[in-house]
């Protein structure tokens, strides 16, 4: 039993629904999932066309996303929401309740610790990016599995020139269109930021000299990552930024960053609601190749 300071936490006998013996797995993937976003309210349910063209909600479509991935044991997903646990239900996902009272996603997963006695690595995968190719959680599975030593791991890709100018156009628009990060020589975070990350004068492209990399919302934690950062409480700079990763970076935990590289479509996340029609083309055009 882990000590999370946490008042109420999800159990697998409570508020669940379990297959394939999640209960007893060691590498499990978590799709947080809550009704009550701020910027986009209800986005887990909203209806997306996949790849195949049939539209089916978001949370549905990126849960089809971890599935594919290998090397997981099982995949859940934890929300807050009965809407979304049933429409988790109609598709035969394993679920699991957790506290309103849950800040971020990161406080989401670290709720399901008791419920996932057996997990040692335990991967976010964010239920807003759908389009994250399976490969990339396979990668940062391996990358953990061969660095023991690293507590919290995650994954940004160099920007191509499509997926730049999509982030540029949100900005100048003044949505937030993704969150950059900056690291030291160890490939360890810097520091993340909604704002493009370096700075480059209008005009300039990024390029292998000064790349932007597009932290995608993807983590893998150990059990005692997640414990550290439930007990440290929130942080002025999370609060300021509106992100969750960087407590662990205040509290003193880095972070190992796997850069990669674009896989022939830009990764868009689904922050808004513009986002849609953006998503379901690439979707459309990556159901033809």
């Amino acid at each position: 039993m882990s000590d999370i300071a946490t008042p109420d936490r999800a159990t697998p006998s409570r508020d669940a629904q379990y297959r394939d013996g999640l209960a007893a797995a060691k590498t499990v993937i978590v799709i947080p999932a809550r009704h009550a976003s701020s910027r986009f309210p209800g986005k887990p349910l909203v209806a997306i066309h996949g790849d195949d063209g049939v539209a089916r909600p978001l949370v549905q479509l990126s849960h089809e996303a971890a599935s594919a991935v290998e090397g997981a044991d099982g995949v859940v997903v934890a929300t807050d929401d009965q809407r979304i646990a049933d429409a988790v239900a109609s598709f035969g996902g394993n679920w699991l309740m957790t506290p309103e009272s849950c800040g971020n996603g990161t406080e989401r997963v670290a709720a399901c610790l008791d419920a996932l006695p057996n997990a040692d690595l335990i991967v976010n995968f964010q239920g807003d990016a759908l389009l994250t190719p399976p490969a990339f959680v396979e990668a940062l599975i391996v990358h953990m599995n061969a660095h023991p030593q690293v507590q919290v791991g995650t994954i940004a890709v160099r920007c191509s020139p499509a997926t730049f100018r999509h982030l540029a156009d949100d900005a100048a628009q003044g949505r937030v269109g993704g969150t950059t990060a900056v690291l030291n020589a160890a490939g360890e975070a810097l520091y993340f930021s909604k704002r493009i990350l370096p700075y480059l004068p209008d005009g300039r492209m990024p390029d292998a000299d000064t790349p932007v990399l597009l932290h995608l919302g993807l983590y893998a934690y150990r059990r005692a990552a997640l414990e550290r950062y439930v007990a440290t409480g929130v942080t002025m700079l999370e609060t300021v930024e509106g992100l969750e990763q960087l407590r662990f970076l205040v509290s003193g935990t880095p972070i190992s960053v796997l850069t990669l590289e674009e896989t022939g479509y830009p990764i868009v996340e689904v922050n808004n609601p513009s986002d849609i029609a953006i998503v379901e083309g690439i979707f459309g055009t990556r159901g033809k190749s």
